[in-house]
């Protein structure tokens, strides 16, 4: 586990978008998300042009491991593949419910980490959506 003292949060200004990309676009972490999205450069731009005030970066020392933000009160939270299970999307949870403490998150049922990220650090179940796999 990495030292929580080596970590901190800082806004998602440009020079981040690139990362965020490459991050939510890694096959390694993309299973995770609701949506399966390839995210082009354009893309990202565009949306972070919108969307930046609602993002934060995680460094560890002076490296981005990590990101998060919320969107319409959804939670969108990701750590680098070879920084997982350190302790690094736990501080990032503390750290994003001190921004937005009403904030929740939409996670896959077959997603065990996430889940059982959440639930460490003080998330439960309140509702469960069921789709429609015929349509």
């Amino acid at each position: 586990m990495n030292n929580i003292n080596d970590l901190r949060i800082v806004n998602c200004t440009s020079d981040y978008w690139e990362f965020v990309r490459n991050l939510r676009n890694n096959p390694q972490v993309q299973d995770g998300f609701i949506e399966n999205v390839k995210i082009s450069p354009e893309e990202q731009i565009t949306y972070m042009e919108k969307n930046e005030e609602n993002y934060r970066i995680c460094l560890l020392e002076f490296i981005p491991v990590g990101y998060f933000g919320v969107i319409e009160n959804d939670i969108r939270i990701c750590t680098l593949p070879e920084y997982q299970n350190q302790g690094i999307g736990k501080f990032m949870l503390s750290e994003l419910k001190k921004i937005w403490p009403n904030a929740v998150a939409k996670i896959k049922v077959n997603n065990s980490a996430s889940i059982a990220l959440f639930q460490k650090s003080g998330y439960s179940e309140s509702f469960i959506i069921l789709e429609n796999k015929n349509s």
